[in-house]
């Protein structure tokens, strides 16, 4: 699965996308915000966030969206504009 990060998610991090082998157990995107906040502290620390947004396949997804047969997963910031 690819995993892509944007804007201050991908400067704590450290890396703009990765290819991921998601355990079959992390079935939904919450879960995998988990697993990943397990892999270090730079991970910890991005999703310790009071708000990530997520897509799944490029469409926006909540925490309980299935992440089941998914390609890609964006995490990005919240926007603002004006």
């Amino acid at each position: 699965m690819r995993l892509v990060y944007f804007a201050s998610l991908r400067e704590r991090i450290g890396k703009s996308a990765e290819e991921a082998d998601v355990p079959e157990t992390v079935r939904t995107l919450a879960e995998l915000i988990a697993w990943l906040s397990q892999r270090d502290e730079a991970y910890a620390a991005t999703f310790s966030q009071a708000v990530v947004r997520a897509a799944i396949d490029r469409k926006h997804a909540k925490p309980e969206a299935s992440i089941v047969g998914a390609r890609e997963i964006a995490f990005f910031p919240p926007m603002t504009g004006g």
